[in-house]
């Protein structure tokens, strides 16, 4: 009978995500990573090949070095070409395959199946999925959590029985994890969380009689491959962001600043999963977060903690679920800046299930307290799960593209310099040059040492016939930004345009010294700039 259920609740989780998640089949690629990762990226666009794959293992471009991510994409591009509907229902079955390995861990290691299904029911439908499955760059979200969850099925399987091969295959499958997204760097201290609770071997490992994989030492020990594999990609995450100029300067961002950011961020997140209201795919960084937020959101992380601490030994499910909130977050709360969020709702893929975890687990205690029946219960549950999946179908229509998408951010937002722009760039595609133009003057408004907006705005003056705006502006990104490459590509093109030959081709020739040669070859090809 026990399997019966756990069949149907695989049915009905499968079904549950394609409905939540269905209007992802009718939404395109936006213009927000989208065009690296995928649609101006010809190294995925060449599909798979030797070179292809040497560049996958070897590249930190957009600061990350996760080549399973890449390969992904060149599969995809090789199956659907530019047809956004199939990379999306390729990271939509990843999420689903995230979601049933986590739903069986929990019941395999627990042996309470409705427990496990809403746990999983609850991470797989929320909102706050929406960013990682809808936005075909995010495939690295989605991969790195499908890995990480069968890594940890397979670890279920190890503790079990201590054979060797069920240890490499979880080693295997933590590697392809953080060749997908280097934050799965916190695995190591899931599975230390995850031998508390439900595995209970720190419990076991008091009785000398068990096996030694059960001791404190082998607890301990059998991690460390995983923990310096963690080590590695860390130290590798950092160099690579920081060469890329990923990472935000202590002088630019003090790091007092970023502590306030990471402590409010702990209960915005919270917040979030219990009220997925107004969810935005870009955040603006609030530099001057009052006192009184801080000291709430302090009071608030520390009292949960006394809490689950005082609670740590009638039930342990409280303390494994809010401490793999609070560690599977450090490496993406803030503290090592990178980009301009203050917070993002893909970072909540991972952390979430902690919460999910107690959920799943507190709230039936709690009802029982107050005499409320199980159908009572179950009949709750299906009211929160469906609450819960119209709300990430809606989110889901949110990215259809990047006007829709950037247009709400705008409106849940204050001073999105990110959503202007992106707008910017939209209309700018479109053809709609003024519309276009007045965007990037808001997110030069909001960033005046904006070099790309002025870059971008220039090239819409261009499209006007507006020559002396657009070098102005090219002027302007070249003395913020002094290698800015399409700046001197664009400045050169400009003065082309209106035939000073001499100070054209001068730009143009230093564009393309700098890598950018567009405009040189199209000189060449003119008979100019030779």
């Amino acid at each position: 009978m026990n399997k019966k259920y756990t069949y149907l609740v695989i049915i009905f989780l499968i079904v549950g995500c394609f409905a939540a998640f269905s209007p992802i089949a009718n939404n395109g690629f936006i213009n927000f990573d989208d065009c690296g990762y995928i649609t101006r990226n010809d190294n995925i666009k060449s599909g798979i090949n030797q070179k292809s794959i040497q560049w996958a293992l070897t590249t930190s471009y957009f600061t990350y070095w996760h080549p399973l991510t890449w390969i992904s994409h060149m599969v995809d591009w090789n199956l659907f070409g530019a047809n956004a509907s199939g990379h999306h229902m390729i990271s939509l079955l990843l999420h689903i395959g995230a979601v049933l390995f986590l739903f069986l861990f929990l019941n395999r290691t627990t042996g309470n199946l409705w427990c496990s299904a809403f746990a999983a029911a609850f991470f797989a439908l929320h909102p706050l999925r929406v960013e990682s499955v809808a936005w075909a760059a995010e495939r690295k979200d989605v991969l790195s959590m499908f890995f990480g969850m069968a890594s940890i099925y397979a670890y279920a399987c190890y503790s079990e029985n201590f054979k060797l091969s069920r240890y490499i295959t979880c080693i295997i499958l933590f590697t392809f994890a953080l060749m997908s997204k280097p934050t799965m760097i916190t695995l190591p201290f899931v599975f230390l969380l995850l031998d508390y609770w439900p595995l209970g071997r720190w419990q076991k490992s008091i009785d000398e009689q068990n096996k030694s994989g059960n001791s404190i030492s082998g607890i301990i020990t059998e991690k460390i491959p995983f923990i310096c594999l963690s080590i590695a990609v860390s130290i590798q995450i950092f160099l690579g962001q920081n060469y890329n100029g990923a990472v935000a300067s202590l002088e630019r961002l003090p790091f007092i600043i970023r502590v306030n950011n990471a402590i409010v961020s702990y209960i915005a997140y919270l917040g979030k999963i219990f009220w997925p209201v107004n969810l935005a795919v870009f955040y603006p960084y609030n530099y001057s977060i009052p006192l009184w937020k801080i000291l709430i959101s302090v009071m608030v992380i520390i009292s949960i903690t006394i809490f689950v601490l005082y609670y740590i030994r009638r039930f342990h499910f409280l303390f494994v679920g809010w401490f793999w909130y609070l560690g599977t977050f450090i490496p993406l709360i803030g503290l090592i800046q990178a980009g301009q969020h203050a917070i993002t709702d893909r970072h909540t893929y991972l952390p979430s299930i902690g919460i999910a975890i107690m959920l799943a687990w507190g709230i039936p205690l709690l009802l029982q307290i107050v005499g409320v029946r199980k159908n009572i219960l179950f009949s709750i549950a299906m009211a929160v799960l469906c609450v819960l999946s119209v709300s990430t179908w809606i989110q889901c229509g949110y990215w259809k593209n990047s006007i829709i998408l950037f247009n709400h951010a705008l409106q849940l937002t204050k001073n999105n310099r990110v959503a202007y722009y992106n707008i910017g760039s939209a209309l700018y595609a479109e053809g709609k040059i003024e519309d276009a133009i007045n965007n990037y003057s808001e997110a030069i408004r909001i960033k005046p040492n904006d070099s790309d907006a002025y870059n971008n705005r220039g090239n819409a003056y261009i499209k006007l016939g507006q020559y002396q705006q657009a070098m102005n502006d090219f002027n302007k990104a070249i003395h913020i930004t002094p290698n800015n490459a399409e700046a001197y590509n664009n400045y050169g093109s400009a003065y082309l345009l209106q035939g000073d030959n001499n100070l054209g081709c001068r730009y143009v020739q230093k564009a393309c010294a700098m890598g950018v040669c567009k405009a040189l070859e199209k000189a060449r090809s003119n008979g100019v700039c030779d």
